[in-house]
């Protein structure tokens, strides 16, 4: 005779409604924080930060944050931190103005260069984390150090006791190149759209915004990239299962050392992005290039829906928790609120991210 309990079906295929989906999906805190903190500064600050220009403006910040968030954040989902990509921007800031000023090189040459040597260092962390077993918390961590430090050395030596090394706007004029990296995008589409009305004029009937900002094409087109790998991909799959449950992903032939040995590489590679834009856009670097910005890339990816515990997360959740993070940024200068309330508004953002993220784990998972 057949038990009642055979017959009873799996919970697991049962089919999902579209709600109980999007609830499960890590981008929903993201979403919720993104629709109140807008709808916070419609009510509150000039409304002159909603039009074209205002956008971009802290659409600016929230780029360059946001391909920071990017690498951790696929590197959380992997398991694994790397809390040394703040001070990578300054170290990689460093090699590259150092190439491009005091050994002439060509733009392409140094981007190579920069983009090889913070490789490198990504390589290493990830050797030693998964070398000795250390926690990566703890490895990179130590890495902050060392490389701010380095930092510091380095432009000394460079400039002969300054802590900030100028002179990179002068050296890549002319560059092929340099339009990939500094400047504006689609600007000949932005002024035929205000020939047209499309978008806002001045007075002297000048389109108030020229073109987008080349970080924030960076951001989107390493968002979609980002987001295709996680959820089109066997590395996406592979990705999600090393940061899950890695002996079990070991032991499933999935390659979880080259996986995260590349998660590392690549969050080391994004904050070198940041510093090449970044210094090409001010035309100088300093030490504190890249101060605490890992932490506020750790945050932006939790706020996004990543675990602290890896194997969930999403790279449209860091896109969005760093557009929430411009916003508060560039938004609280709209208004008559002290800026020093952003500092608050972090903390209060990650720990509200983290409970969230928590609940969201056990309808997940089923925990109790």
């Amino acid at each position: 005779m057949t038990s009642p309990e055979k017959n009873k079906p799996d919970d697991r295929l049962k089919p999902m409604s579209g709600l109980s989906k999007f609830v499960r999906r890590p981008e929903l805190g993201a979403v919720a924080g993104l629709i109140l903190v807008t709808a916070f500064f419609m009510l509150t600050a000039d409304p002159v930060m909603f039009n074209l220009a205002g956008v971009v403006n802290f659409m600016t910040p929230a780029a360059q944050l946001g391909i920071l968030a990017l690498g951790a954040a696929l590197l959380m989902i992997g398991g694994e931190f790397d809390l040394s990509i703040g001070s990578m921007i300054a170290f990689a800031g460093l090699v590259f103005s150092a190439a491009i000023v005091v050994f002439k090189l060509p733009l392409i040459v140094a981007v190579m260069l920069t983009l090889l040597a913070a490789g490198a260092i990504g390589a290493l962390n990830a050797w030693i984390v998964i070398g000795t077993g250390l926690p990566s918390f703890i490895v990179t961590l130590a890495s902050l150090f060392i490389l701010r430090g380095l930092s510091l050395v380095g432009l000394k030596w460079a400039t002969g006791g300054s802590t900030q090394l100028r002179g990179v706007t002068e050296a890549v004029e002319g560059s092929a190149l340099l339009g990939l990296f500094s400047g504006k995008a689609f600007e000949g589409l932005f002024v035929a759209m205000g020939e047209r009305g499309l978008i806002p004029r001045f007075a002297n009937g000048e389109v108030m915004v020229t073109g987008i900002p080349v970080e924030i094409v960076w951001f989107v087109a390493l968002t979609a990239l980002g987001t295709w790998v996680l959820l089109r991909t066997p590395l996406g799959n592979w990705i999600f299962a090393s940061g899950g449950d890695a002996t079990a992903a070991k032991n499933s032939g999935v390659p979880v050392r080259n996986v995260k040995i590349g998660l590392f590489v690549l969050a080391a590679l994004c904050a070198a992005l940041v510093a090449i834009i970044t210094v090409l856009d001010s035309g100088s670097t300093d030490a504190r290039r890249g101060f605490q910005k890992e932490f506020e890339a750790v945050i932006a990816a939790v706020i996004g829906g990543c675990l602290l515990t890896g194997g969930y997360g999403s790279a449209i959740g860091a896109f969005l928790g760093s557009i929430i993070f411009g916003m508060v940024m560039i938004g609280l200068t709209y208004t008559r609120i002290d800026q020093d309330w952003y500092l608050i508004f972090l903390g209060g953002m990650l720990l509200v991210a983290v409970l969230f993220n928590n609940v969201i784990r056990k309808r997940v998972t089923g925990e109790r």
